[in-house]
């Protein structure tokens, strides 16, 4: 297998290198921590590296290698960790002031996992302030920038995560997803990232932003790294009240085979409405790639889906402020104004409509059930547009003005709400030279097909293996 570098290569690239002694995995951090010095003061991608904890756990993972003992395909593997996830002995302040100083004794689920598995934590990736917010410019520890375009936002609420994997300055990452927060950056950045199915991976330590649409997963490189991240991160986790306790299959066992035959559901409204035109054009092109490998494409109807935004905003709202009562009374100077605002509506929004909030979804999970019936996954735009300017708080989409948390939250909100597995990948670029992706959604907890797809898409096109100048 051929490896591009060390700060691009990917993680099963990097995992067949240590499995054959091609190169350490005290090599490959020092790699990944010397391009997050180069990088971050431009990208602010992290606001927590952990280089000592890194090199020792890597020096580790070697010794374990040189002794017989392999963990899997994430030994010695650098991963950073958006600083929503609780790691032990490290700073977890969810991207806000009032947790600066909290240090948890012991990690999250997912964390406990990765180190299990030989992963090597190499750092806390910046997020939106406590994950409310699609930009991740963060009052408290400065905006991360777009490694395509510094003037760019990376997409949030895991914006760090996505400039970090995009920089070479991590092979992988997690976030987290509550209405679009891994697959919005992933597409702006030109990554590949899985929100996977709700329940499938646990979110025990993981700050919540809203309980009934909080997703965990991977944002890396390529479909192949999310499969492998998966085998990893998911499974039943009696400590998450919404764990799912279901076989978890072999994440990789689909991607050598190919999609001929698999029928591919093509939105006849709702997600291609209101699209700039670079990101359809891509977005078609990128159908038809995948048509051409044997894919079959089938018209799906979506007319369902008139209230989904709102209805998406209505239990955000309640949910977020319910968890953040306390903070929100009695010490509302210590958020960012976007968020206290949000919070401080949701305070008043009443049980009723949250109520109405829930019935909506129900109907939006009934209808996507029934059209999805004929296919075996959806293919949409991952964002409505490229990456827009930091501080920019509106969008232009066909003509028309639209708030940028409603842009945004139009194509990725509605796979939170149902809880489906949906995958972003590259397939394009503007022509001012900014990433553009492909969403994949699949029926639940059929993430493998949902990489599959990708992996086939990505066999035969090149756009997650180009990297930012920066």
């Amino acid at each position: 297998m051929r490896m591009r570098s060390l700060d691009y290569g990917t993680v099963a690239e990097l995992s067949e290198a240590i499995r054959n002694h091609d190169v350490s995995s005290v090599e490959i951090t020092k790699a990944v921590l010397n391009q997050i010095d180069r990088t971050n003061k431009a990208l602010n991608a992290y606001t927590l590296i952990a280089a000592d904890q890194a090199l020792a756990a890597a020096q580790a993972m070697d010794q374990a290698l040189a002794a017989g003992f392999n963990f899997g395909p994430l030994h010695g593997i650098p991963v950073a960790v958006k600083d929503l996830y609780e790691t032990k002995d490290l700073r977890t302040t969810g991207g806000g002031r009032i947790l600066a100083d909290y240090v948890p004794k012991e990690d999250a689920t997912t964390v406990a996992r990765l180190r299990r598995s030989g992963a090597v934590i190499v750092g806390k990736t910046n997020t939106h302030e406590y994950a409310y917010g699609y930009t991740t410019e963060n009052p408290h520890y400065g905006p991360t920038r777009n490694p395509w375009d510094t003037s760019r936002i990376p997409g949030g609420s895991s914006g760090g995560s996505g400039a970090a994997v995009a920089a070479g300055s991590a092979p992988a990452a997690l976030g987290t997803d509550t209405g679009g927060s891994i697959r919005v950056p992933s597409s702006f950045c030109g990554i590949t990232g899985l929100k996977p199915t709700y329940g499938r991976v646990s979110r025990k330590g993981v700050l919540p932003l809203a309980w009934s649409l909080d997703h965990a997963g991977p944002m890396v490189h390529t479909a192949e790294d999310a499969a492998l991240m998966m085998n990893v991160l998911a499974g039943y986790d009696p400590a998450d009240p919404a764990s799912a306790d279901v076989p978890v299959p072999d994440h990789t066992g689909r991607l050598d085979r190919d999609i001929r035959g698999l029928r591919l559901g093509i939105p006849r409204n709702h997600f291609f409405d209101r699209i700039d035109p670079e990101v359809l054009t891509a977005v078609r092109e990128a159908i038809q790639v995948l048509e051409g490998l044997g894919g079959i494409p089938v018209e799906v109807d979506l007319s369902h889906m008139g209230q989904a935004v709102s209805a998406w905003l209505a239990i955000l709202l309640a949910e977020a402020s319910s968890i953040h009562e306390r903070d929100i009374r009695k010490r509302p100077a210590d958020y960012g104004d976007d968020v206290r605002l949000y919070l401080e509506e949701g305070v008043l929004e009443g049980a009723t409509t949250y109520v109405k909030g829930q019935r909506v979804r129900q109907l939006l999970v009934q209808g996507f059930r029934e059209a999805m019936a004929g296919v075996d996954v959806l293919l949409t735009p991952a964002t409505a547009v490229p990456a827009p300017k930091l501080g920019e708080s509106a969008v232009e989409v066909g003509g028309e003005k639209e708030q940028l948390f409603l842009t945004l939250a139009r194509i990725s909100s509605p796979f939170d709400m149902t809880g489906l597995p949906a995958l972003s990948v590259p397939c394009g670029f503007s022509q001012s030279g900014l990433p553009i992706g492909l969403q994949v959604v699949g029926h639940p907890f059929r993430e493998d097909v949902v990489v599959q797809v990708g992996h086939a898409y990505q066999q035969v096109t090149d756009w997650h293996r180009r990297h930012p100048m920066v």
